[in-house]
């Protein structure tokens, strides 16, 4: 990974359920990886990471997500949100 700065990872943190959380999408971003190549590892060495690494978003947080910023797109998927 190259550098980024603290400012750069600082605004793709949001609040999801009351938790400082980061889209699967931003996190890929910052990796330099695709998002589905990102969850594909994650979901094969699940057991590498905390319980509570990740959830699903449901459909009304995606919906109010993509209205609160607008450079979000359509996905097929909805995004996991990483701990």
């Amino acid at each position: 990974m190259s550098d980024v700065s603290t400012g750069v990872v600082a605004a793709k943190i949001i609040l999801v359920r009351g938790k400082k959380v980061m889209l699967d999408s931003d996190l890929a971003g910052l990796y330099g990886v695709k998002t589905k190549n990102l969850n594909l590892q994650v979901e094969r060495n699940i057991e590498r990471f905390p319980e509570d690494f990740m959830f699903k978003l449901t459909e009304e947080e995606v919906l109010r997500l993509q209205n609160a910023t607008s450079k979000r797109g359509g996905r097929r998927y909805l995004p996991f949100d990483l701990n």
